[in-house]
């Protein structure tokens, strides 16, 4: 639904104004009664005379209104999920670019610092890399050195002596047993 709300004017008028103007007043005197103005032509006085001449001003005041109803709201619906499908790649490319531009700044960064590169701590840029740490890439052994002590040799303990098991049955007590389907 659109609404307008509006004001419109008009004005008209005459150039120039002449609010009265002066009518002659002709001498019709007939003095002898002979059918005939004895001076014609003759004007015996201007007698004002209103010309109704006048401006005229208006103002309209209104309103406008305008519903409209789409017939196939398919078409509606198929461009809302266009433009959220456009807002959604927009968004998607922005945070690639960031992404890119982190990788960048880590990449560039940690190989400065390998070769012994960096910016002084108090510098405004030393910010930049302030967050990347060098680690030993995995499978790397650090070089190192251990102390390597004598070996001492200990008294050994005395060995325990192992009791003798005696048997308490013979190989006849266990019987005869099958598995399975066995035909005699």
């Amino acid at each position: 639904m659109n609404v307008t709300p509006y004001v419109t004017g008009g004005m008209a008028f005459k150039r120039p104004y002449e609010a009265y103007y002066d009518e002659p007043v002709y001498d019709v005197h007939d003095a002898d009664d002979d059918g005939q103005i004895d001076n014609p032509g003759n004007i015996l006085y201007y007698m004002p005379t209103r010309t109704n001449q006048s401006d005229s001003y208006n103002i309209s005041l209104g309103l406008s209104a305008t519903w409209s109803r789409p017939l196939d709201k398919k078409l509606q619906q198929q461009c809302k999920e266009a433009a959220q499908a456009s807002i959604n790649q927009m968004v998607q490319l922005t945070a690639n670019k960031r992404l890119d531009f982190e990788l960048a700044r880590l990449k560039n960064c940690g190989e400065l610092m390998k070769s012994g590169v960096m910016f002084h701590p108090k510098s405004p840029y030393a910010s930049v890399c302030a967050d990347v740490v060098l680690v030993q890439p995995a499978g790397v052994v650090v070089p190192h050195m251990h102390s390597l002590g004598t070996n001492e040799i200990k008294e050994k303990p005395p060995k325990e002596e192992i009791k003798k098991v005696e048997a308490n049955g013979t190989a006849e007590d266990l019987g005869t047993h099958s598995i399975g389907n066995v035909k005699d």
